[in-house]
């Protein structure tokens, strides 16, 4: 009889942990292509469930390389789609049917009658009809060979929201308010997010023969835990699966974070104590007992399972002196700072410089340092149409009271107001208002820079090809992409470089200008252990924070500091008061950078280190 693993003795769903978004795409597709082939081999079609949103896109990538390289065909594939907004045209830019078009379907040689989608466009009194049509088409296939999830923060599957029963087949529902939240971004506002979707049942899912749900980023770590390692509840769909006889959980390092067997080992195993999992587990420890590092007790560890740690360190002060003293090193003010340095700053969007970095910014400019600012993308996306009208406005009164612009501007005033005038909800910028968008956001981000202690001088505005879509959802990172960067990099040849390790944003930016930066660095370094290699810093502090333990440096700042760093924060003004894309977070950036910087002081200071008013947090990568 098999023995199960101790470290995953919690887990109700076998899980799987990949490195990151790229290997856990590799990994499904290759899953699903060994299935096709074997299928095919049988003279068998393979059916398969498909899912929508932005963790998929990876697999069907995947799934696409595999296709163009003679690995994989499609011809005996069948698909049915998971779900679709209701009402919802079939063309529209939010549809399911459109999100497959452009990035599975239209790429292959699937045969048309052989991809099923729900239809947005029913009549009401026509729902139930189509979906028990739906259901028989899926039998008549001979069921869902493979199905493919992800999991929302709700944890619903498909939209099957909170309250959805097991027995519940494909049917027309209400959306919950927390997933019209999330998909508030796509639809630019919550207001033009369908209140109701099509979605395959509870039921329908689990008679797949085989599933694979998939999560990434640290966002959903806290439902993938919930999903895995608590009871059943029909409050989260997700926990129905760990019924199914061939469920399996895909999940990056960043979505397992609260997995049992990653966040605390100790309580399952008898573990190998590393540095980076001591440093791990005296943190909790202090953390758990409300007690400061260096009054931890014999009987502290003891009660939490933690009696192994000290009898390797022979006491508990040894150990917790140790600890203490690996935080306190991690301590970098000013003067432990690079002075005269080459330094290139990599912002995915125009204010993630100074949303995450703003007090370092400041501080390496006073320390002399030669500093670049690259901004990757434009975030034109990311303007109300609102601040357009406002600055088209301006240049009307500039041409009309001082007589600047003439003819030139007022056609593009007309242009751009008879645009916006007629434009739908999510309907992509005609080529003027992209411009102006972009223009809006350089202009803050100078602004911005100068507030730090820099200038106009300091900023490079890449607008990379990838996000020039017009679109929330945008192309794969190219080879123009990279080139871009690797010629920034060789011109000025950096001694520091700092990426966004921020992984977590909405609609995957920041991931895909780091796959761009590491494709780059990977290019003109091939040995990034080699001299005169440029040391890397990951920041991060729009969507989340590094904690204490996994964070190489911490940068304090002062109250006056943290006030500046607000300041430049400010001068991005198209995203004060409500941001177009806030994620799940409803307090604005300067909000959460306050509350995030304040934080990691004070945990420092409760674990018993000294007190400061705020910090930021790297990791050397």
């Amino acid at each position: 009889m098999a023995h199960q693993n101790p470290l995953t003795a919690l887990e109700r769903i076998r899980t799987v942990v990949a490195a990151d978004h790229a290997e856990l795409a590799r990994v499904v597709a290759g899953r699903i292509a060994a299935l096709i082939r074997a299928n095919a081999a049988r003279n068998r079609n393979t059916v398969l469930g498909l899912a929508t949103g932005a963790t998929p896109i990876g697999v069907y990538r995947e799934l696409i390389r595999m296709h163009r390289a003679g690995e994989l065909s499609f011809a005996s594939v069948v698909t049915f789609n998971l779900d679709e907004y209701w009402p919802m045209p079939a063309d529209r830019i939010h549809s399911y049917h459109r999100f497959m078009r452009e990035n599975l379907f239209d790429h292959v040689d699937i045969a048309p009658a052989n991809i099923h989608l729900l239809d947005g466009t029913v009549a009401r009194d026509g729902v139930d009809a189509a979906c028990a049509a739906y259901e028989a088409a899926i039998a008549a296939a001979g069921g869902i060979d493979f199905q493919i999830l992800g999991i929302g923060k709700t944890g619903h599957i498909g939209f099957n929201e909170p309250g959805s029963g097991a027995a519940s087949r494909t049917r027309l529902v209400h959306l919950d308010n927390v997933t019209r939240r999330d998909a508030a971004a796509d639809f630019f506002g919550e207001d033009n997010v369908p209140r109701e979707a099509l979605t395959m049942g509870v039921a329908t899912i689990l008679d797949a023969r085989e599933i694979a749900i998939l999560a990434t980023g640290e966002h959903k770590s806290a439902i993938v835990r919930r999903a895995v390692e608590g009871d059943v509840n029909v409050e989260v769909a997700a926990t129905f699966l760990q019924r199914h006889p061939d469920t399996t959980f895909y999940v990056d390092d960043a979505a397992a974070a609260e997995l049992t067997r990653v966040a605390t080992p100790w309580l399952l195993d008898e573990v190998r104590w590393t540095p980076a999992l001591v440093l791990r587990a005296v943190v909790w420890l202090s953390q758990r007992t409300g007690t400061a590092i260096l009054k931890l007790t014999q009987r502290d560890y003891a009660e939490h399972r933690l009696s192994s740690l000290v009898a390797g360190y022979g006491s508990p002060g040894a150990v917790n002196g140790e600890v203490f003293n690996r935080l306190g090193s991690r301590i970098r003010g000013r003067s432990k700072l690079p002075r005269g340095a080459r330094c290139v700053v990599f912002s995915p969007h125009p204010d993630d410089d100074v949303i995450s970095m703003g007090g370092i910014l400041h501080k390496l400019a006073l320390n002399g340092n030669e500093i670049t600012v690259a901004y990757m993308t434009s975030g034109n996306i990311a303007v109300f149409d609102h601040d357009v009208r406002r600055y088209v406005d301006l240049l009307d009164r500039l041409d009309r009271d001082l007589g600047v612009g003439g003819d030139a501007v007022g056609t593009l005033a007309r242009t751009v107001r008879a645009f916006l005038a007629r434009k739908q909800p999510g309907e992509v910028d005609i080529a003027e208002v992209q411009d102006l968008k972009r223009i809006i956001r350089e202009s803050e981000a100078v602004s911005g820079l100068e507030t730090v202690g820099l200038s106009a001088g300091n900023a490079r505005f890449l607008n990379l090809p990838f996000y020039q879509t017009g679109k929330v959802r945008k192309d794969p990172i190219g080879p123009a992409d990279v080139a871009i960067v690797r010629d920034l990099l060789a011109e000025k040849r950096p001694e520091l470089v700092f990426v966004a390790g921020d992984l977590s944003d909405p609609h995957g930016t920041h991931r895909m200008c780091k796959e761009a930066i590491d494709a780059a660095l990977d290019g003109l370094w091939p040995d990034r252990r080699a001299t005169h290699t440029p040391e890397v810093w990951l920041y991060r502090g729009a969507w989340q924070e590094w904690p204490v333990t996994e964070a190489t440096w911490l940068v304090p700042m002062s109250q006056e500091e943290l006030r500046l760093k607000i300041q430049a924060i400010f001068k991005h003004q198209s995203q004060k008061d409500s941001a177009p894309f806030p994620g799940a977070d409803d307090r604005e950036f300067w909000q959460r950078v306050e509350s995030r910087n304040r934080e990691t002081a004070a945990v420092l200071d409760r674990l018993g280190l000294a007190e400061y008013f705020a910090m930021e947090a790297y990791v050397v990568d």
